[in-house]
């Protein structure tokens, strides 16, 4: 198949991505001011999505990080090709929809990046990733993240019950509601200079791999703007499910464990965006969650759940490195074997589009569990 073709497939299921990743981490920035009623749900998801649009436009070190740092170049350049590319992608892809179906609030980031890992291994060997660039820039700030954005969270919750004496008054829970919305807002601006970035540094690569543009280089403008626009437009339609999860089935989150919660998070993926390092922005906010919990004297929190969530980020690079590597295997080996694995690849896409629509969770009823976090279809209500 032409090159050129293949790079616009490669665009476009980027573009896809980056569309699926806005509406599977809506939850990192605006999940515990929904949960405690800071923000109205679409209210929420309107500010989300202006502001994750204009967090693409402040940094291109992630894109750079994923454009000219996990993948080694060859003697000829990368030795990864646009299909793998495109089979990467397909893994990332349906790995978010798998997730965002179950609920769960899994790593967008660490499915890109299995996707890819999985794709460049089968089609070029191991020799095409930089495990070192991939351990210290991927896996250690994955493990580091959650624990920092915990503890901090932990603290800041202690010290705000502490401060305002259990926020029993009731003007320091509404200070903190109306603290929620900045911080919130700046965790959305965050995770736009985050996530948008590596759906931009996935086309670079491609057309870096293409011939298209000098290796080393960095985002073109209009890949910017693109990137920008689909995750914006897929956090404005609200991944309302795992939303319901972060915001309810962790712990019971009050203002002041949102405040905290949400603020950690910001910072901790703010320095990260500017060192460079592809976080997986949902692991900081749910270790941050966590944290808060612990933080409240007599929270509860839902043990079972976090368990289910870890062992999703446990499976999630795994997971989508086997479907990225099964995909480039398959389109790798003739024109017929790319068109097998687009239509595969929609079917199964559909499906749990389907699927959803039996049990749909939506900005009327993403508040609604019962007092073990359980969702109202698992507890017998209607």
């Amino acid at each position: 198949m032409d090159v050129l073709i293949t790079v616009l497939l490669v665009v476009a299921i980027a573009l896809v991505f980056d569309f699926t990743n806005g509406f599977h981490d809506t939850a990192n920035a605006m999940a515990t001011s929904v949960a405690t009623g800071a923000l109205k749900p679409r209210v929420a998801v309107t500010i989300s999505a202006v502001l994750n649009l204009a967090g693409a436009f402040l940094s291109t070190e992630v894109a750079k990080t994923i454009s000219g740092g996990i993948i080694n170049e060859g003697e000829n350049g990368v030795d990864i090709t646009p299909t793998m590319i495109f089979a990467g992608l397909v893994g990332a892809v349906l790995w978010n929809l798998t997730t965002w179906y179950l609920g769960l609030p899994s790593s967008s980031t660490h499915a890109l990046f299995g996707g890819l890992i999985g794709a460049a291994i089968i089609g070029a060997g191991f020799d095409a990733v930089n495990f070192a660039v991939v351990l210290s820039n991927v896996v250690i700030p994955a493990l580091l993240s959650p624990l920092v954005a915990g503890s901090v969270a932990l603290v800041a919750t202690y010290a705000a019950y502490r401060i305002t004496k259990q926020a029993k008054a009731r003007g320091s829970e509404t200070g903190f509601r109306h603290g929620q919305t900045v911080s919130a807002s700046l965790v959305s601006l965050a995770h736009g200079t985050n996530d948008a970035q590596k759906t931009m540094g996935v086309i670079t690569l491609t057309l870096i791999a293409a011939g298209y543009q000098d290796a080393g280089s960095g985002p073109q403008f209009w890949v910017i703007v693109s990137c920008g626009l689909a995750i914006a437009l897929g956090t404005y339609l609200g991944g309302w499910r795992i939303m319901r999860t972060v915001g309810k089935r962790i712990t019971d989150i009050q203002s002041p464990q949102g405040f905290a919660a949400e603020t950690s998070s910001a910072a901790t993926i703010l320095v990260s965006s500017h060192l460079g390092f592809a976080l997986s922005t949902t692991q900081v906010t749910s270790g941050a969650v966590v944290g808060a919990g612990l933080g409240r004297r007599l929270a509860t929190v839902h043990w079972g759940i976090v368990g289910r969530i870890a062992t999703g980020w446990l499976v999630t690079l795994p997971a989508a490195a086997l479907v990225g590597g099964l995909a480039a295997w398959a389109a790798s080996t003739s024109t017929v074997g790319l068109i097998i694995v687009v239509v595969l690849a929609l079917a199964v896409g559909t499906t749990f589009f389907v699927l959803a629509r039996k049990h749909p969770v939506n900005h009327e009823n993403v508040n609604d569990v019962d007092e073990a976090g359980a969702e109202p279809e698992k507890a017998g209500a209607r």
